[in-house]
């Protein structure tokens, strides 16, 4: 439900209203029953979440080109360094137990 704004003409006080959109503004001030006006405001952010509403949906071609060549130069890096540590990784472990059954 969204939240709108009123003014009191009477005393200029403002207070927020919960109403549904189909519901008519109010005519009254809750506080001193003098006459209101529903303000424009300006409402609050919202972000569109889910399949197609994402900044990078719609980039440029030269964008996704180089965004494609750095993915493709990470993973080449990535898996040389993995088997590098992978195997480094199993003789630290190895030498670890030797020394702890001593």
């Amino acid at each position: 439900m969204p939240t709108y704004e009123y003014e009191c003409l009477v005393k200029g006080h403002r207070f927020e209203e919960f109403q549904n959109i189909t519901d008519s503004p109010l005519t009254s001030c809750p506080e001193c029953g003098g006459e209101v006006r529903r303000l424009i405001s300006g409402g609050a952010g919202f972000l569109f979440r889910g399949s197609g509403f994402y900044e990078t949906d719609h980039r440029s071609e030269s964008y996704k080109k180089a965004e494609k060549a750095d993915q493709a130069a990470a993973s080449g890096s990535v898996s040389s360094s993995d088997s590098k540590s992978g195997s480094s990784g199993k003789k630290s472990a190895q030498s670890e137990t030797k020394g702890g059954t001593k």
